[in-house]
């Protein structure tokens, strides 16, 4: 009896501390003040990468609602293209930008727009806008990418315009957070990042 009641105060011990291992919650990174909507200042969650970083790996989706991680670039030059929404203005054109430009830069460099539009309404967007050599990709699921790369906006749940260069081997070697979310990035200094790596 006395063995029995040990077992199971062992037991009742055990229990009690997964159970508190269980309801600690990690608090989310947040970073507020680091960028602004029309001035109003906004929350970012997750982690804030740092060039020389090894880039996370995300899953996303296509517009043909295939899942494509960030790891399958591997071995080519890749440019995150991080945009609000394809359908507002300074959006469209960061993105018809890049397009444009990709021109310069061949096969070995991957350009990539994520957004958290649905997958449907990013592939009506590239036909209306012709676009060809941009890859556009949704994290609509879950925020997953936006959360690892520190780009999630609280209080929109929106991505917040950024631009990433990794290497061939998903290194971080270039990132411009755009302070203001209605400003264009500076694409030529990303493009340059990314020729500098062929």
């Amino acid at each position: 009896m006395l063995k029995r009641l040990k077992q199971t105060k062992l037991l009742l011990l055990l229990v009690i501390v997964m159970s508190m291992g269980c309801s600690r919650s990690t608090p989310m990174n947040e970073r507020k003040g680091v960028v602004t909507f029309k001035g109003g200042p906004l929350t970012l969650i997750g982690p804030e990468l740092k060039v020389g970083q090894k880039a996370p790996d995300a899953v996303l989706t296509d517009n043909d609602l295939a899942e494509v991680k960030i790891s399958s670039f591997a071995g080519k030059v890749v440019i995150l293209s991080c945009v609000p929404s394809l359908d507002t203005k300074v959006c469209d054109i960061q993105t018809r930008s890049f397009n444009e430009k990709a021109s310069q830069l061949g096969p070995d460099v991957a350009i990539l727009t994520i957004s958290m539009d649905l997958p449907f309404a990013q592939k009506r967007w590239c036909g209306a806008a012709g676009v060809e050599r941009v890859k556009t990709l949704s994290d609509y699921k879950d925020a997953q990418f936006a959360k690892k790369y520190g780009v999630l906006i609280k209080e929109l749940h929106l991505v917040s315009r950024t631009v990433i260069v990794l290497d061939k081997q998903q290194i971080i070697r270039y990132i411009q957070r755009v302070p203001e979310l209605t400003t264009e990035p500076d694409y030529d200094a990303a493009l340059n990042a990314a020729k500098a790596l062929m």
